[in-house]
């Protein structure tokens, strides 16, 4: 870059105005988690981030807000008004923030000051895994199937399910609403006549699990979704909340294709 003029140089700048929102690429990137600041001027000097379509340099500036950065060819979250939570939503709380119907529903558990919002929905009787972002293009991405972003549910049914139903629910079961099926499904305990089944779907309708499994003759008792994307529910206990790592929150972009 040495050979590039000053009036070239600044023509790479990745914002046209500065102004107070802006600040040094390796800043905003060490604040968004991809290491110390030194670690990510590393990162800018070998090439790897670019502003704009443009590659970085040091010294580089950015609105965080404002400017696309990627790092290895995936993109950079920098807008640190942007949250991401993880929540274990218990049975019986509906995924609204406010339920006319005064059930239980969001408020008691959304941290502090933060206004976001549920991606997706779990019926009231479902548990596990809720991300909760103010981050809509992520949402929006996450929640559709044609992002195929994969949900795991470990579900408790009656019966005991057969290779041949198994097999079915992963062919496709034809539901009112059009045809449903699991990308994977497979038993993984059996007690008396109840039995356990991890499934992994990419659809997101309305009951459309619970659907599926009655429609080869395995009612649920119990349904707990495990994962969304990457982020797994892990060790989290019923009404938990956390902030998502940003390892998380970039393999959700990952995942959703952003």
């Amino acid at each position: 870059m040495r050979g590039l003029s000053r009036s070239a140089r600044a023509a790479r700048k990745p914002s046209r105005h500065r102004g107070v929102a802006e600040e040094r690429l390796q800043r905003a990137l060490a604040r968004a988690g991809f290491g110390s600041r030194r670690a990510c001027e590393e990162l800018i000097s070998h090439r790897r981030v670019t502003v704009n379509d443009r590659v970085a340099m040091l010294g580089d500036r950015v609105d965080p807000a404002r400017d696309r950065v990627l790092v290895d060819g995936s993109l950079a979250n920098l807008d640190p008004e942007s949250r991401y939570f993880a929540f274990n939503k218990p049975a019986g709380v509906v995924t609204t923030a406010r339920d006319p119907q005064g059930r239980v529903d969001l408020r008691g558990f959304l941290p502090e000051g933060s206004r976001v919002f549920a991606v997706g929905r779990l019926d009231r009787d479902t548990e596990g895994m809720l991300i909760l972002t103010n981050d809509g293009e992520l949402a929006n991405r996450l929640m559709h199937p044609r992002h195929a972003v994969e949900k795991e549910y470990l579900a408790e049914v009656e019966g005991r399910p057969s290779r041949e139903l198994l097999a079915r629910l992963e062919a496709g079961v034809e539901l009112d609403d059009g045809p449903a099926r699991a990308v994977s499904a497979r038993a993984v305990a059996r007690s008396g006549r109840a039995s356990a089944i991890r499934l992994v779907m990419v659809e997101g309708r309305k009951r459309e699990v619970r659907r599926l499994l009655a429609g080869v003759g395995l009612p649920v008792r119990r349904l707990v979704r495990l994962r969304v994307g990457p982020v797994r529910l892990g060790r989290m206990r019923p009404g938990d909340v956390r902030e998502l790592s940003a390892d998380e929150v970039r393999g959700l972009f990952r995942a959703a294709g952003l």
